[in-house]
């Protein structure tokens, strides 16, 4: 996940905060085509917990990073856009960071956003406190749930956390039969492993309302960031997968009956 176009308002008090009026991102993008169905309003949320080894915005780690806005702030931005959004059938897509640390204002925001007919997609790695997070879903359309791996040991190498609360919150997203896509980074000798795909797809098959998969393929466009931030970045010797490494992973998934592209 990458974005644009640095927001820099000034801080709104606490108490707003704490409603859920306001919260940290990092930043908007405005015509986003990658993050749910036509051109998206993007918002990247400030904090996460997982300390993914691809990360592509290892600068919305720090939750007091940032910028401070309010929900306000936010629709009249998203307001500019509403004709390329209802034009191409897209919407607000709220990602990360991980967007579920701010749970009253990712659900403030997508309240708002529906009640003018707006699309609105999560994307999200389902890790976050599960009962904080579960009202958000009551005013979101579609989920894009980042699974890793299968492999729990792969899974904490890593994310550096445990699989299974983002299990846990795939397996609500099917009870409650809330649309979601899938969403796998196929990294070279890391989430490749055939059984490590099969794993991801043979889950991904048992839930009730997955639309698609998407394989992503791993690239390097954020190695400068980690470089510039400091971190240590133990894949800088790791390729993007071949085209054909690519259609490998996407026949796997189509062996399961999921639409993976």
């Amino acid at each position: 996940m990458s974005g644009s176009n640095q927001v820099a308002q000034s801080a709104s008090p606490v108490d707003v905060v704490q409603s859920g009026r306001s919260g940290r991102i990092h930043s908007i993008e405005t015509c986003g085509t990658v993050d749910g169905p036509g051109i998206r309003f993007v918002i990247f949320t400030q904090g996460c917990l997982l300390r993914c080894q691809y990360c592509h915005n290892p600068d919305t780690r720090d939750p007091d990073g940032g910028v401070q806005v309010t929900v306000d702030e936010l629709m009249r931005e998203i307001e500019k856009y509403r004709t390329y959004m209802a034009s191409s059938g897209g919407g607000v897509t709220i990602s990360g960071g991980e967007p579920l640390l701010q749970p009253e204002f990712v659900r403030e925001i997508f309240r708002r956003c529906q009640a003018v007919g707006i699309h609105t997609a999560l994307d999200t790695s389902g890790f976050p406190d599960f009962e904080r997070s579960k009202p958000v879903l009551d005013h979101t359309d579609l989920v894009l749930l980042d699974i890793k791996s299968f492999d729990f040991e792969t899974y904490h190498r890593v994310t550096h956390v445990a699989i299974e609360p983002t299990l846990h919150f795939a397996k609500h997203l099917s009870e409650i039969h809330k649309p979601m896509w899938i969403r796998f980074v196929l990294v070279p000798g890391l989430t490749d492993a055939p059984d490590n795909v099969a794993g991801v797809a043979k889950f991904a098959s048992g839930l009730s309302s997955v639309e698609r998969v998407d394989v992503l393929p791993f690239h390097q466009m954020a190695a400068y960031k980690w470089e510039m931030m400091g971190y240590d970045y133990a894949l800088k010797e790791t390729p993007t997968p071949t085209d054909k490494q690519v259609q490998r992973a996407i026949d796997i998934f189509a062996q399961y009956g999921l639409n993976a592209r």
